[in-house]
C-alpha cells in the first residue's frame, strides 16, 4: 500500500502464521497464552488481541492491570494474566475478571484482602516462582509458608520464566531452572496433595525446549516475527512494518550542520532529506550520528545528526529521490527490525515496543 505519512502497518495474516508455527511445536493438547502487553509489542493490543482471541488462543497475559482493563473494555472475553500487579490492583482485577500473578507474601496478602473485602473465598490467579532469572516470585524456600497461605483458594496455574532459553550456549543454565521448577512443583504439590497445572516456556523455550511444555506454553515476541534465531528466520514473519515518507531535501554546502547541537557536518556537498518521525516515536538517539539506516528503494540511507523528537534526517547524497517518497525503518521482508535494532546495538523487543501510539496504525488484513 502507499503511505502520506509515518505509518505502522500491522499484519494479520503473519500472526497468524506465527501462531500456527509455534503451535505446530507442541502437542495439539497442551494450551497456549499470547503475551500481548506493552500495547502488543508495539502494534495494537486491541487489534492483536482481538484477532488472536478469533484464532482460538487460551489466554493473554499482559504486564500491568490497566492494560488488562482496557482489554476488557474493548470487549475481550478470554482470561488474562496479570504478570505484575501492584498492591492497590486487585480491586480492578477482580472486578474485570482478571488472574493476578502473585509472586510474593506481601502482594499475597493484598490479593487475600481483597477477597475478603469482597466476600470471595475463591478467585483465579497464578502463583510465580523465582527459578533463577531473579526478577519476580517466590523460592522453593518459601512452600511450606506458602502452602498454608493458598490451601483455602488453591491457584490456576504456577509458572516460571527462562532467563536465557534462546541461547544454546547456556543450555545448562536453563536446564537447571527447569529442574528447579519442577522440583518446586513436586514440593508444592506434596504440601498441597493436589496436582497442579503449571507453565514455563516463552517462545524461545517453545523453540528449544518443547518437551517441558507441561499444561501451558506463552508467546511474546515469537507471535510478532522473532524467533531470536537465524534458523527460525522462515517460519516466523514480522507483525509490523515501520514506514514514512520524506517531508523535505535539501542541499546543503560542505562545511554545514545538520540538526541540533552541529550533529552533522558536511564534508563535501551533500543532500539531505527530512523524515517525520523523531525519537518522540521511539527512534532513539542512538540511532543518530550514522549508527542508524533506512531503506529507500533498494538504497540504504545513514541517519545523520541528532534524531531530533520528531524529526530525524538522511543522507540521500547517492540515492535518487524526491519530497514524498517513501521511507522503510522495518518491515516483513526486505529489511528487519532486527536488522535496523542491531546498527545501534540494540534489540527487536526494545525498538518495536517503543513505537508511540501517536503513529497511525494500519491492519492490513
Amino acid at each position: 500500500m502507499s503511505i502520506k505519512e509515518t505509518t505502522v502497518e500491522i499484519k494479520l495474516k503473519n500472526l497468524k502464521n506465527n501462531l500456527d508455527y509455534l503451535k505446530s511445536q507442541i502437542n495439539s493438547q497442551t494450551k497456549f497464552m499470547a503475551v500481548v502487553k506493552a500495547f502488543s509489542y508495539g502494534s495494537d493490543s486491541r487489534v492483536v488481541s482481538k484477532e488472536l482471541e478469533q484464532l482460538g488462543v487460551n489466554y493473554l497475559a499482559v504486564a500491568y492491570t490497566q492494560e488488562g482493563v482496557d482489554l476488557r473494555k474493548f470487549g475481550i472475553k478470554i482470561p488474562i494474566l496479570v504478570l505484575h500487579p501492584q498492591e492497590n490492583d486487585f480491586k480492578e482485577i477482580i472486578l474485570n475478571q482478571l488472574e493476578p500473578s502473585i509472586y510474593s507474601f506481601r502482594i499475597l496478602s493484598f490479593f487475600i484482602e481483597a477477597l475478603k473485602n469482597k466476600n470471595k473465598t475463591s478467585y483465579p490467579y497464578q502463583i510465580k516462582f523465582n527459578t533463577g532469572l531473579n526478577r519476580l516470585g517466590f523460592l522453593k524456600k518459601d512452600i511450606d509458608k506458602l502452602s498454608q497461605l493458598i490451601k483455602p483458594n488453591l491457584p490456576k496455574y504456577i509458572f516460571s520464566h527462562l532467563g536465557a532459553s534462546e541461547d544454546l550456549d547456556e543450555k545448562k543454565y536453563t536446564e537447571k531452572q527447569i529442574k528447579e521448577f519442577i522440583s518446586i512443583d513436586k514440593a508444592l504439590e506434596n504440601k498441597l496433595t493436589t496436582p497442579l497445572k503449571k507453565h514455563l516456556l516463552n517462545t524461545s523455550g517453545i523453540l528449544n525446549f518443547s518437551e517441558y511444555q507441561f499444561d501451558m506454553v506463552r508467546s511474546g515476541i515469537g507471535l510478532y516475527g522473532f524467533g531470536n534465531d537465524i534458523k527460525y528466520e522462515n517460519n516466523l514473519k514480522p507483525v509490523l512494518s515501520l514506514k514514512t515518507i520524506i517531508s523535505q531535501i535539501h542541499e546543503i554546502k560542505a562545511g554545514s550542520s545538520v540538526g541540533y547541537n552541529k550533529g552533522f557536518t558536511a564534508k563535501a556537498n551533500s543532500v539531505i532529506a527530512t523524515l517525520p518521525i523523531g525519537h518522540a516515536d521511539g527512534i532513539g538517539r542512538q540511532y543518530g550520528n550514522k549508527k542508524g539506516e533506512v531503506l529507500l528503494g533498494d538504497k540504504m540511507a545513514k541517519i545523520v545528526g541528532n534524531v531530533c523528537m520528531d524529526m530525524l534526517m538522511i543522507d540521500v547524497t547517492e540515492i535518487k529521490c524526491k519530497e514524498g517518497d517513501e521511507v522503510v525503518f522495518f518491515d516483513d521482508n526486505s529489511y528487519s527490525a532486527e536488522e535496523f535494532s542491531k546498527k545501534a546495538n540494540t534489540i527487536s523487543y526494545e525498538l518495536i515496543s517503543s513505537i508511540s501510539r501517536r503513529i497511525k496504525r494500519v491492519v492490513i488484513k
